[in-house]
């Protein structure tokens, strides 16, 4: 860096005034940078916007599936017996008695210090599967982790008697139901004489219309009686000795929550687009506009979603099942209206949004595809701006830089000259001055 002494010769505050020239001359380049960040909030926002369409597109592709909004409660006479629905349930109920809960089989030893021999197989109650244990010694230790280690389905533990010497072994199924019974058998193929059955493995078994001609048992290998009805699975905790009904009806109030929350999600964006578009008064009439006042790709993505929603379905208006359109244009949701006729006419409940759904996910589906979503081509011809702005900025760095140096070159050329002329009169002034004196001698 050289030494600038401002103003030897002129006088002139140079530093200063190279300052406000440079202040002028740079502008242009502020108004680029102005432009930079309005641009990058304009991108920010546009990003904001886009991530609401693609939860809106994510949210409502899986409402337009049907089984989405089957939605059905259930309910049940004892707390032994527990029935969940889901989609393909139908309301209605049923009668069943409880006569056999679900249950493994289990074999325990004598009290034994160690296992009499080292091999031995467990045989499926069916014969059709036998796995040999080959322990590494007899100890109980070894023989409990050879069994625990096979693909038997079968699990085994030690238990302490007391002695602080002996254990008796428990071999237990790793599943319940009549099919996961076992035996064990030494290797010439006797059966054990210290080994005891203590509960034999059963299926569960319902009688469903107990007491009737059309009486029907039927079995599980668990607790659990999947597809008893349609989409309905019941769950059973102990036996019963009457009948217990099991009831399924529409839920009502989850199936109110699944439109009252899509409509929330709606006016979510709606919002959004609202406040970022808003116009706003000063002072003397003046009126700002906010990041998307104006904008027609923004305007366009509200109107495209909002006909999504309102627009007849078969000649109805969604408004008819509780989902309209305000005068300010907000969506509004009755659910009062809505409980009403799925009460009345479910299946249109199910029609209308899956209808409604649907169009609004093709339609933010499209808005914002990461390839050439309308939302998404907005934001990379924003990127595009502040990129090629960014490139115009370097160059009036590089011209307001070579400007300086330019002004600062004259300036110091100025100060140079003003001192020599300075010299000079100095110089003529002291000539003056002695040729004065000559003439007066």
């Amino acid at each position: 860096m050289g030494l600038s002494l401002d103003g030897l010769s002129s006088g002139l505050n140079t530093t200063e005034l190279i300052k406000s020239l440079m202040q002028v001359e740079a502008i242009p380049q502020n108004i680029l940078k102005n432009k930079v960040k309005s641009t990058q909030t304009m991108v920010s926002a546009l990003q904001a916007l886009n991530t609401k369409v693609a939860d809106l597109a994510d949210l409502t592709k899986k409402l337009a599936m049907p089984e989405s909004l089957q939605l059905f409660s259930t309910s049940s006479s004892s707390d032994g017996v527990k029935a969940t629905a889901s989609a393909g349930a139908n309301p209605g109920s049923l009668d069943v008695t409880v006569t056999k809960l679900a249950q493994g089989q289990i074999h325990v030893s004598e009290a034994l210090t160690e296992w009499p021999g080292s091999t031995f197989d467990i045989k499926s109650a069916d014969g059709t599967k036998s796995t040999s244990i080959v322990a590494s010694s007899s100890s109980l230790d070894d023989v409990i982790k050879a069994v625990n280690a096979s693909d038997s389905g079968v699990k085994a533990v030690k238990v302490a008697t007391g002695d602080g010497t002996t254990f008796r072994v428990q071999f237990s199924s790793v599943e319940t139901g009549a099919t996961n019974g076992f035996t064990i058998t030494k290797a010439d193929g006797s059966t054990p004489e210290d080994l005891k059955v203590i509960r034999q493995a059963q299926d569960a078994e319902l009688t469903l219309w107990s007491g009737t001609e059309a009486e029907q048992k039927v079995t599980s290998a668990t607790n659990t009686f999947a597809s008893l009805l349609p989409g309905v699975d019941i769950t059973v905790s102990k036996v019963s000795s009457e009948p217990v009904t099991v009831s399924v009806a529409r839920d009502t109030e989850a199936s109110t929550k699944v439109a009252s929350d899509l409509v929330d999600k709606l006016n979510d964006l709606f919002k959004f687009i609202a406040v970022n578009s808003a116009v706003s008064s000063g002072a003397g009439g003046a009126t700002t506009g906010m990041i998307f006042t104006g904008d027609s790709t923004v305007r366009d993505v509200k109107q495209r979603v909002m006909e999504a929603v309102t627009a007849p379905i078969d000649g109805k208006s969604p408004s008819e099942v509780g989902i309209s359109i305000t005068k300010d244009g907000k969506l509004e949701f009755d659910a009062e209206k809505f409980a009403k006729v799925l009460a009345e006419d479910p299946a249109r409940i199910d029609a209308t949004l899956q209808t409604v759904s649907s169009r609004v996910s093709g339609t933010t589906s499209t808005l914002s595809d990461k390839y050439d979503g309308a939302i998404t081509s907005r934001i990379k011809g924003q990127e595009s701006m502040v990129s090629r702005l960014d490139t115009q900025i370097l160059d009036w760095d590089r011209r307001l830089a070579t400007r300086e140096a330019t002004l600062k070159r004259t300036y110091s050329a100025l100060e140079v000259q003003l001192s020599k002329l300075n010299s000079q009169q100095s110089y003529m002034a002291s000539q003056l001055s002695s040729l004065n004196a000559g003439a007066q001698n």
